[in-house]
């Protein structure tokens, strides 16, 4: 039987429906699922965070090849599913999460359960694999980058155009692009279209690749400094229409010609818009202020 009618199946078995509020479209397709486990590179030893495992055919397939799989599912009946399910087929390596994924803390779980101890924080390693619900991707990125204990490694199934605005390059630079590019390295994997997918979304995916950036990074882990680099950026990319200069100049309430200055001073056009900025521009321009 393949993963459409066995997915089918379940949600009549459960009475299901899928839903879009929830980002509920599931992956039907094994060799999308061995895409994604193959990039996640796993070792025996690794401890995986999974966000939204839905019916648990990812959540299987990381079990067999990693030390613990944490599953965060917010739906309660598919966690209680996810849960029935792990247990029939004796997978005893799994810990079922039902909450909200924004509201987990992995170092806290981490800690409960003695995988962490609050002394030896620097050795702790963890993997995100996750075919991701598209509505919260944004600040998903942004809460488990920014923390203090990152993963080791991100392997997501992402919206194609979220996807490709993570990895943008100037001048097609955003606030998304800046925040993940600022803590880590993302490239595109694979595009998957809408009809590996039930029910079939209106727009393709992709499968994403993310690795942080080492610890001793510009910034990184200065956490007053952090939030006046992203003060910064959100300023900077404040109004699109306006050039950089004008942006910075209003948020700051200094005048035009200070800003000119500041941006001459790192080698930049004084006409020059927020989307044309690298990080490491966006870095030397913080340098600036």
């Amino acid at each position: 039987m393949d993963l459409l009618q066995q997915t089918r199946n379940l949600c009549n078995l459960y009475e299901i429906k899928p839903a879009r509020s929830k980002g509920q479209n599931f992956l039907i397709k094994e060799e999308i699922y061995d895409e994604i486990i193959a990039n996640a590179d796993l070792k025996p030893d690794d401890i995986v965070l999974e966000v939204g495992p839905g019916l648990g055919f990812l959540t299987a397939k990381l079990a067999s090849k990693v030390k613990q799989v944490i599953a965060v599912e917010l739906d309660d009946k598919l966690a209680e599913i996810l849960h029935i399910g792990l247990i029939a087929q004796g997978v005893k390596n799994v810990e079922v999460i039902n909450k909200n994924i924004l509201e987990f803390s992995i170092s806290q779980f981490l800690n409960d359960h003695k995988i962490l101890f609050l002394n030896d924080k620097q050795n702790l390693k963890f993997k995100i694999v996750a075919n991701l619900p598209f509505n919260i991707t944004s600040i998903f990125l942004r809460k488990f980058l920014e923390v203090e204990i990152k993963p080791e490694l991100v392997v997501l199934m992402l919206q194609k155009e979220v996807a490709e605005r993570v990895v943008a390059k100037p001048p097609k630079m955003s606030i998304l692009a800046v925040s993940v590019q600022f803590y880590a390295q993302p490239e595109i994997i694979k595009i998957v279209p809408a009809d590996n997918f039930w029910p079939k979304p209106a727009v393709d995916s992709a499968i994403i690749k993310i690795v942080p950036n080492n610890s001793d990074s510009v910034l990184l882990g200065e956490s007053e400094r952090e939030k006046d680099f992203f003060r910064l950026v959100k300023i900077g990319f404040s109004s699109k229409r306006k050039m950089l200069k004008n942006n910075l100049a209003n948020g700051y309430k200094i005048e035009p010609n200070e800003v000119e200055n500041k941006l001459k001073n790192i080698g930049l056009d004084v006409k020059i818009r927020a989307e044309n900025l690298s990080v490491n521009n966006w870095i030397k321009l913080f340098g600036e202020f």
